[in-house]
């Protein structure tokens, strides 16, 4: 997949494109159902399926007291969409300028003269250019002008729900740490990764020793708690009991971290890798222990309960 980080980089024979817009944060199964509407329909006519996203949900410049954290940064984002197998993404940078454009403009700039688009995608609450002015009404007359059609998605529902499949609600499932839920609407497991680092040592010290993830990673952590799930390496694919939170039992650690003790192995050294950890099911909340007999009883109980759910 080609990545373009403004419509100025689009080589003037990239042409022609059918393009989906939007954030496409999570990548999730609707944003997946408009993707393969967009590849059969760039197949149909021999074009270039092509995603319009923006480096930042547009609300961290417009309101940013009430935007949203991100479910997934913009690194794993255009990772997830080259794994859709579309030909190019052209990231936007959502800044002062380019949230002053009229519809008429953006359309024009970006889509016609840049993309030479044949066909857009969009979703029903599509709004773009200043203010917000421009809708899917707006884009179909602008269509007619310069020689583009315009699809309007439907919303993707889950079997047995009428609730429409959305970033907002995978955030919600997220922060009640329903990770097999949120694996649903994802269409993949709940996952994030990061750099082991060096941590206390604690979990060591107490016969579980854990791979610590750095600080940063790439996606939204689910809530506090104890989880089954998976530590990938590489290659290496690992059951393991994860941990997210402050470790409350000794109340020394400043900042949610998340933990991964690999299931029947002691051994690993892990340190430096870059590493992915995958959520299969919540086990537990989080709480703080009277004394370090009962934390370790349940931690071993913990690693019981893993091992049962991930079938190892």
């Amino acid at each position: 997949m080609i990545v373009f980080r403004a419509a100025e980089d689009v080589p003037a024979d990239f042409g022609p494109t059918v393009v989906a817009i939007g954030k496409f944060d999570g990548v999730h199964i609707g944003h997946q159902a408009v993707i393969r509407r967009m590849r059969e329909d760039a197949a149909a006519i021999d074009a270039r399926a092509v995603a319009v996203t923006f480096d930042r949900n547009p609300l961290a410049l417009l309101r940013p007291e009430i935007c949203p954290d991100s479910v997934v940064d913009l690194d794993r984002k255009l990772e997830l969409l080259d794994g859709t197998g579309i030909d190019a993404t052209l990231v936007l940078t959502f800044d002062r300028e380019l949230s002053s454009r009229t519809p008429e403009d953006f359309v024009t700039g970006i889509l016609v003269d840049a993309l030479r688009v044949r066909t857009v995608l969009v979703g029903a609450d599509f709004r773009f250019g200043r203010g917000g002015a421009g809708t899917p009404e707006l884009l179909r007359e602008l269509g007619v002008q310069h020689g583009f059609t315009v699809d309007v998605v439907e919303d993707v529902f889950l079997p047995g729900s009428d609730r429409r499949v959305s970033s907002t609600w995978v955030r919600e499932l997220l922060d009640a740490g329903e990770v097999a839920a949120a694996a649903q609407v994802l269409g993949r497991p709940v996952s994030v990764s990061g750099e082991v680092v060096h941590g206390l040592k604690r979990g060591r010290e107490l016969g579980f020793p854990t791979a610590n993830l750095s600080e940063t990673v790439d996606a939204l952590v689910p809530a506090d708690g104890v989880y089954a799930g998976w530590l990938v390496d590489g290659d290496d694919r690992h059951p393991a009991a994860i941990s997210v939170g402050t470790n409350p039992t000794f109340d020394d650690v400043p900042r949610r971290q998340v933990e991964a003790h690999v299931l029947g192995q002691t051994g690993l050294d892990l340190y430096g890798h870059h590493v992915t950890v995958e959520f299969a099911d919540r086990l537990r909340g989080m709480v703080a222990f009277q004394g370090v007999e009962a934390l370790i009883a349940q931690i071993d109980a913990d690693v019981t309960a893993a091992k049962s759910v991930l079938g190892v």
